[in-house]
């Protein structure tokens, strides 16, 4: 049932295979700006009072860190006094709760952003922080099927049925958290473990991708070659405001490579550990699913985490599946009240037990890593100790298609991504659901 992925740049991410072998009904994301919407479903409680003002933020076309920075610099405030539960797609249209510390709702309203509506909300005690929702609606059209609309209907169908059948989809990380243009991020994140600052910051500032715009390969190839910052400056595009961020630093304080990851925002700088291990999650996945192993089922050695009060996988209550708890945790798994997990490795993660610890450790082998380099001994404030998270995505979508077109609508808990989702029946490459 499960298939290989056909596509370089999935497998450059560790997604390196398919659930379903069903042929796809192929299509384009996002070919106009209302085709993927996402509503933030949070349970965050606001009042009358407070430090914190609290805005729902409806954008479109915004990258967030974008977004804050913009946003801080017409406040006249910190960054850091802006919170959000987590970062949005940046081609679709968003909504979201953000807490901003410190403003009235007057300074608020002088505020303008293209493609963005901040509305005030209440005020509150506490900002809101990473985590601080359930999740997501997602409300999604491809467009550009080439298919009879009674075959796609058919592929859809079968596909859908193979999903249920599987108890949903495996729950990689999507292209979102690594870039589809540039997928440069996890690649930083392992020479940063590595100890390898400079040349992480070289390869996030001029490492070029195939994807990228000839004006922007040629630029960082020659930054690359030439290390000549000031020329980077002058040729670098304004839109690469990190990379041209990171070489201004390095012009004023030559070879302070680690300064110059400093010159990002902390929320940026953490994602490229975060990538990382989110790369080897996806690899370890893979493995399960090419080495057939099921998403629901458990084996022995296997780590299960249980729901929290809204029926979600909770990964900070786990145990590990023995033969003697085997019937219970079956049972529970079979009324979805428990998930089968993989590490997002750290520097506390012991390996599992049976099959899969052994994957866990050819893995580590194969990427030249151990679980004590993410102390991050380089630059320790980008330490990570792991978690887990599960390996099942269970989900129910909402299916219509039309000539050409196909809707989906359905939610997701958070962390998870839709494009994971639309993966399994679209089949198309990845540079389409860009």
């Amino acid at each position: 049932m499960v298939k290989p992925t056909s596509y370089g740049l999935e497998r450059l991410m560790g997604i390196d295979a398919w659930l379903t072998d069903e042929d796809g009904v192929g299509g384009d994301l996002r070919v106009e700006p209302g085709d993927f919407k996402v509503s933030e479903v949070s349970d965050f409680k606001y009042g009358t009072s407070g430090d914190y003002l609290i805005v729902r933020l409806v954008k479109e076309n915004w990258e967030s860190h974008h977004l804050i920075r913009d946003l801080s610099r017409q406040l006249g405030i910190g960054g850091e006094r802006i919170g959000i539960a987590g970062t949005k797609d940046k081609r679709a249209v968003t909504s979201q709760l953000m807490s901003i510390r410190g403003v009235t709702e007057e300074q608020l309203a002088r505020v303008n952003l293209q493609r963005a509506i901040l509305e005030s909300l209440g005020r509150a005690n506490k900002g809101i922080g990473l985590g601080d929702l359930r999740g997501n609606d997602f409300d999604i059209t491809v467009r550009n099927i080439a298919l009879p609309e009674a075959e796609c209907e058919a592929r859809l169908k079968s596909i859908d049925a193979s999903i249920v059948k599987s108890g949903g989809v495996p729950n990689f990380f999507g292209y979102q958290r690594f870039g589809i243009v540039r997928p440069i991020t996890h690649l930083v994140g392992k020479k940063l473990l590595r100890g390898d600052i400079e040349g992480a910051a070289m390869d996030y500032i001029a490492k070029s991708f195939p994807g990228e715009s000839e004006e922007n390969r040629k630029v960082r190839d020659l930054v690359m070659e030439t290390r000549d910052f000031r020329e980077g400056i002058r040729q670098f595009p304004l839109n690469l405001r990190y990379e041209r961020a990171m070489m201004h630093h390095l012009i004023e304080h030559p070879g302070d490579y680690a300064g110059a990851f400093q010159s990002l925002s902390p929320n940026l700088l953490r994602l490229f550990v975060h990538a990382y291990q989110s790369y080897l999650f996806n690899k370890l996945l893979s493995r399960r699913l090419l080495d057939g192993l099921p998403l629901k089922e458990p084996l022995e050695g296997d780590v299960v985490c249980f729901t929290d009060a809204h029926g979600e996988p909770d990964a900070s209550k786990l145990e590990t599946v023995t033969k003697k708890n085997m019937p219970d945790i079956k049972f529970l798994i079979k009324r979805n009240r428990a998930y089968v997990t993989l590490p997002l490795i750290g520097s506390d993660s012991g390996l599992d037990a049976g099959s899969t610890g052994e994957a866990e450790r050819q893995v580590l082998e194969e990427e030249g890593i151990s679980t004590e380099d993410f102390r991050m001994a380089a630059m320790p404030e980008l330490a990570s100790s792991g978690l887990r998270r599960e390996i099942r995505l269970r989900v129910n979508p909402s299916i219509s298609a039309g000539t050409g077109i196909a809707r989906f609508k359905f939610f997701l808990p958070r962390g998870c991504y839709a494009t994971t989702v639309l993966r399994e029946y679209m089949k198309s490459r990845p540079e389409n659901m860009d």
